[in-house]
């Protein structure tokens, strides 16, 4: 009975120390894979964190790019309209100066005109006068150039040029308006080539 009760309880003790070494390699086992998960997860998540450093940066450098181009674009857009004004400008100012070296010529072929009139010059070179001054003429209407000879209108500073104020003898004449053009102005659409030169009432 002893030797039976002793055997019995040796092999308890050797169940419940199988038992314990059991449940140790379950415990072994079970905290095995939560600690590879949690390694696993930590892993991936720093590739990801570096992935979307990357990211960033990348964003960040094709927005200086973007930056840089639309500015590039801005300047190039702005000189391209700059350079069109400028050729316009210079359009307009070649053909001024060619208009008023002009003047001087077209005022003596009227000049010239108005004296044959005067002299009773033949018919057929006379008509031949005319004729050329009509295609200056026509040259001036199709430049937009205007003459200034209009009188009894108000002085106009960016039209005329006074050369004396008289006396009019006309007293329902208000003061400050033209009675005579003594040498006829020109315009060419709102800029003044050449100002009238005229007599001013007082």
């Amino acid at each position: 009975m002893k030797i039976y009760n002793w055997m019995s309880t040796r092999q308890d003790k050797k169940n419940m120390k199988s038992k314990a070494s059991e449940d140790e390699t379950t415990e072994e086992l079970n905290d095995q894979p939560e600690n590879a998960q949690e390694e696993e997860f930590t892993d991936t998540d720093l590739l990801l964190l570096e992935q979307q450093k990357r990211i960033n940066s990348l964003e960040e450098e094709l927005g200086r790019v973007k930056d840089t181009q639309l500015r590039k674009a801005a300047e190039m857009e702005n000189f391209k309209k700059r350079l069109q004004r400028e050729r316009e400008q210079l359009f307009h100012s070649s053909r001024e100066a060619a208009i008023e070296a002009f003047l001087p010529v077209y005022d003596d072929l009227h000049r010239t005109l108005e004296a044959l009139e005067d002299a009773d010059a033949d018919e057929s070179y006379l008509n031949g006068i005319k004729l050329v001054a009509a295609k200056f003429d026509e040259i001036l209407k199709r430049y937009d150039v205007e003459t200034i000879e209009e009188t009894g209108v108000p002085f106009d500073v960016d039209l005329h040029d006074a050369l004396m104020r008289k006396q009019p003898e006309d007293d329902s004449i208000e003061s400050g308006t033209v009675l005579q053009v003594f040498e006829k102005g020109y315009k060419m659409g709102d800029k003044t080539l050449r100002h009238a030169k005229v007599i001013v009432s007082e």
